[in-house]
């Protein structure tokens, strides 16, 4: 009867910790909601979406992407940010198009960003 007592607890103690557990990808994210923003008067285009803000000059050049918004909860997100976000604004510098690699080990950041990077390049498109 000890036993089972023991190892009910046991389980219920491992059920409790794994739903208790909280993943990196719960909390902020760079994925865009809505875009805001627009073109400026002289021909160049700043957009911003929630997350990412692109600058064009006037021939349509990517020439800045800043990334506004990204998780920054825990220490496996601080060092995922610092490896794959730069990667991905050069990665979108070099291609001057949303149409660039993911970066691997940071999916969730790579989707979120592009998602982002998509919204802000279509305001500057319109």
């Amino acid at each position: 009867m000890k036993r089972i007592v023991v190892w009910l607890l046991s389980t219920v103690s491992a059920v409790v910790l794994l739903f208790g557990y909280h993943t990196s990808t719960s909390g902020p994210s760079a994925t865009a909601q809505a875009p805001i923003g627009g073109t400026g008067g002289t021909g160049d285009g700043t957009a911003r979406a929630t997350g990412t803000t692109v600058t064009t000059d006037s021939s349509g050049t990517i020439i800045d992407v800043e990334v506004l918004e990204y998780p920054s909860g825990n220490g496996v997100d601080r060092q995922i940010i610092a490896y794959a976000l730069p990667r991905l604004v050069q990665e979108t510098l070099d291609a001057q198009d949303a149409d660039i690699d993911m970066v691997s080990g940071a999916t969730v950041t790579s989707e979120g960003y592009l998602q982002s990077l998509q919204s802000a390049l279509d305001q500057i498109a319109a």
